[in-house]
């Protein structure tokens, strides 16, 4: 099924048009990005995509690579699967550890981690669903540190997620990694935006 919320080439700047609205645009972003951002636990950070975002993200890439048609090509067929259809929040996570080797012993031990993403709304717990694109744990079962997740969401579950102070907890249940982060109402009410 194709997201209709999905960007196309008509959607992006021309370079020198971006460039003219570029610092403005990158500010107003980031603001609304500190609440589409939470921690998890002393390691993980989701941040939670939608079309405006992943729309920076493809504009920005342009800007610095200039990589014309071709790139722009390349950029919509990897970012356009991370904006939410809908019915479905779609979250970046990565685990974030500044010392290489701290990090690369952390990894070794995440393998499958982003099998076992979840968001809690109340008792009902929603499965996240790993991006398909490639696996993101190689075969000696080390987890990468970016990891890309879907949660789907049904009808009850967007009615009781848009509900003023709603209580959402956001978490990992890996073996190795089991932790969870109250949604601020801030992010709660940025986040509903994203149901149609």
């Amino acid at each position: 099924m194709t997201n209709r919320n999905a960007l196309t080439s008509a959607d992006i700047l021309p370079l020198a048009d971006y460039a003219k609205v570029r610092v403005e645009t990158r500010r107003r972003v980031s603001e609304r990005k500190q609440h589409r951002r939470i921690e998890v636990g002393p390691n993980a950070t989701f941040y939670f995509e939608n079309r405006e975002t992943m729309w920076l993200q493809v504009q920005e890439m342009l800007h610095i690579e200039k990589g014309g048609d071709e790139q722009l090509k390349d950029e919509l067929a990897a970012y356009n699967p991370l904006i939410p259809d809908g019915s479905e929040l779609v979250a970046t996570f990565m685990i974030e550890i500044d010392d290489p080797e701290r990090r690369k012993r952390v990894l070794n031990r995440l393998g499958g981690v982003e099998d076992t993403a979840f968001i809690q709304i109340g008792e009902r717990r929603i499965k996240g669903v790993p991006e398909a694109d490639q696996d993101r744990t190689t075969e000696d079962g080390k987890a990468s540190s970016v990891q890309f997740v879907h949660f789907p969401f049904g009808k009850d579950d967007i009615a009781a997620f848009r509900a003023p102070g709603a209580s959402v907890v956001v978490g990992l249940s890996h073996a190795n990694y089991a932790h969870m982060a109250v949604l601020p109402e801030a992010t709660r009410a940025e986040l509903a935006g994203d149901f149609e």
